[in-house]
């Protein structure tokens, strides 16, 4: 959406604006105007036809749109709304005409044209303007989508929605139009001309819009790395805030990634201006993932410096803070956050092996091609194991040597640092405790902060945020978890701990009991613990319960869930995601978390229950398990 140059809103946030359709609400014109309405709506869609173009139109086409353009109509807001967004980045002034207000019943404030000052950037990565013959499907500003906005729709290829947007028909009296922000193979102007997406069955059209899709996401992705690097990484504003270790930690070797995404992305146009119909492209994609794409392991390696020293300079620098933000604000940004930009390699990298597995998916297998293809998606799959090993192994090195520097032991030292330990999950929990007096019991209250390791439980108490004295220790083979509900409470061994709970405290506590069967001391232990919420206890229950049911559970029977909203992990225990992974739902707690199994990588962890909505298609399902199936068992095999 383009907004007015005179909202309030525009003037604080921006005119061009990614809005949900959802939002936008249909305009209807009068009666009067419903006679001119499908010849508009005609003018409408040849001028959104000129915008998608592969090639430069002629100079007569010109001539006749820009007639087009300054003709009469109720529908110039509509013609406006579809045009204005190539008018900004081109700086071609759609409104020039003198007669525009005067033809115009529904004129609004004249949108001027953004003029960029082309000696202001640098020309690393900018749209090529000088082409040999024509222009290419990826050389106009039109298709200039932002990675952060992308969504694969190759992905959700089986649901057969129409490639094409649909044409309002002229007596439903819609004036409101807006143009797709990327065109698929499907719509592309040259395969429409020459009738190819009616020719071929219906699998091989999905085929060549799957392998559209690696080609144009790779190009959305190149354009975010280019304004990352030039906005952000080359801008000496922002490095005069901060020193060289600091801006080494925060963009790392981003250049290396986005030379290499160049590289990649260099042949893969090429190969599709051969030949609008891409016979294969996985001899491209295995060359670049098992030689060029080393700099993406480096970079996914260093994420934990990156994201300690961005929360370090946002915190203590009010400088860097400052220049940031006015960066961010800057219209090239589109509003983003830097740190929107710097995680991309990462999400990229994660999504090629999906959209290589659609491809493999339609593909005959019967034919080289698909054998070629399931070369060139282990390939891609060994990579995206070593970006998720490296980052993995960095962060786990990180926070060992930082716990380890934080526990002052009151007992017998445990050695902590291994390099085959790590940490599930930490967080305090209240520990009930029943005194045996002289003539009577009673049960206190004491805070407990636990350190789980995947071998070992470390019991303290805090004194500060970076400072725990141990009380005890055990081996976490010889922990037994259990849940409490009401009913085992009032017939316990502790019935008075429960009868306290209920009346002390205004809610229920979420209690469950963990028996530590030899501590430290080779004693037996048993503690009633208790979390804030419910959540809290079935994850503390799960992660501390040595058998896990994931090998167990038939996972064709488990719910499937579609990711709409991205969520980073801010704990151990949980899962981070991107906005259309698909999630194995293992436990659904009433107050609002899932814990699910990744299906791209099998990683399994919580997330809440609000960036998810459940996948209800019986067809989708089972694709998606078969997709599990072939990615977890290239993972296997790499």
């Amino acid at each position: 959406m383009v907004l007015s140059t005179h909202s309030p809103a525009a003037l604080k946030v921006g005119r061009q604006q990614i809005i949900p359709k959802g939002l936008a609400s249909e305009t209807r014109v009068t009666s009067k105007g419903s006679s001119q309405n499908a010849e508009a709506s005609k003018r409408v869609l040849k001028a959104r036809s000129m915008v998608e173009g592969l090639s430069v139109p002629s100079a007569d086409a010109e001539e006749e749109a820009e007639g087009d353009l300054d003709s009469p109509g109720t529908l110039r807001r509509g013609l406006r709304s579809t045009s204005y967004r190539r008018a900004v980045v081109s700086g071609v002034d759609f409104d020039s005409s003198s007669n525009y207000k005067k033809k115009n019943r529904m004129s609004q404030p004249v949108l001027k044209a953004v003029v960029e000052d082309k000696e202001k950037f640098s020309s690393l990565g900018r749209i090529k303007k000088k082409m040999l013959k024509g222009q290419g499907t990826f050389d106009g500003e039109e298709n200039a989508v932002l990675y952060q906005n992308y969504k694969e729709k190759a992905l959700d290829i089986d649901s057969d929605e129409e490639s094409e947007p649909r044409e309002q028909k002229s007596d439903e009296k819609i004036v409101f139009h807006y143009k797709p922000l990327r065109s698929t193979w499907s719509q592309l102007s040259v395969v429409k001309k020459n009738g190819l997406s009616e020719a071929i069955g219906q699998e091989e059209r999905k085929r060549q819009e799957a392998i559209f899709e690696v080609i144009s996401s790779e190009h959305s992705y190149l354009l975010s790395l280019e304004i990352l690097i030039r906005m952000f990484k080359n801008s000496r504003e922002l490095s005069l805030t901060m020193t060289k270790t600091e801006s080494h930690h925060l963009f790392s070797n981003i250049t290396d990634v986005y030379e290499a995404s160049k590289k990649f992305f260099k042949e893969l146009e090429a190969r599709h201006q051969n030949n609008i119909f891409i016979d294969d492209i996985s001899d491209i994609v295995e060359k670049h993932t098992s030689s060029t794409f080393d700099p993406y392991v480096k970079y996914c390696t260093n994420e934990v410096y990156q994201q300690r020293t961005l929360q370090k300079l946002l915190a203590t620098n009010p400088a860097f803070k400052e220049v940031l933000s006015r960066i961010e604000s800057h219209e090239d940004c589109r509003n983003l956050p830097m740190i929107s930009f710097l995680i991309l390699p990462m999400q990229r990298v994660t999504r090629l092996p999906l959209l290589m597995d659609t491809i493999c998916q339609k593909t005959p297998k019967d034919s080289p091609k698909y054998e070629n293809c399931k070369q060139a998606l282990k390939e891609v799959s060994k990579l995206v194991r070593l970006c998720n090993e490296g980052a993995r192994k960095m962060e786990r090195t990180e926070m060992m040597y930082t716990i380890n520097s934080q526990l002052e032991f009151k007992i017998k030292p445990f050695p902590l640092v291994s390099s085959s330990r790590w940490l599930v999950k930490r967080g305090e929990l209240t520990a009930y405790v029943e005194d045996t007096g002289l003539f009577s019991k009673r049960t206190s209250k004491q805070q407990v902060y636990f350190f789980l390791f995947n071998d070992v439980l470390i019991i303290t108490k805090k004194k500060s945020e970076e400072s725990y004295n141990v009380t005890d220790y055990s081996l976490r083979d010889q922990l037994v978890v259990q849940q409490c509900d009401g009913e085992d409470l009032t017939s316990s061994p502790i019935k008075n701990a429960s009868t306290m709970l209920y009346s002390r405290q205004s809610s229920v506590p979420h209690l469950f009991r963990l028996a530590v069967l030899s501590n430290h001391a080779g004693e037996k232990v048993g503690m009633l613990l208790g979390t804030e919420t419910q959540s809290d206890r079935a994850r503390w229950i799960t992660v501390l319960g040595q058998d896990r049911d994931g090998q167990k559970t038939d996972r064709t029977t488990l719910t499937q869930v579609e990711i709409i909203r991205s969520y980073t992990a801010k704990q151990a225990d949980e899962l981070s995601l991107q906005v259309a992974d698909v999630v194995l739902v293992y436990q659904k707690v009433n107050d609002g978390w899932y814990e699910g199994e990744r299906l791209r990588d099998g990683e399994r962890g919580w997330f809440p229950m609000e960036c998810a909505k459940e996948i209800t298609c019986r067809a989708t399902i089972d694709k998606n398990m078969e997709r599990m199936g072939r990615l977890l068992g290239l993972e296997t095999n790499v």
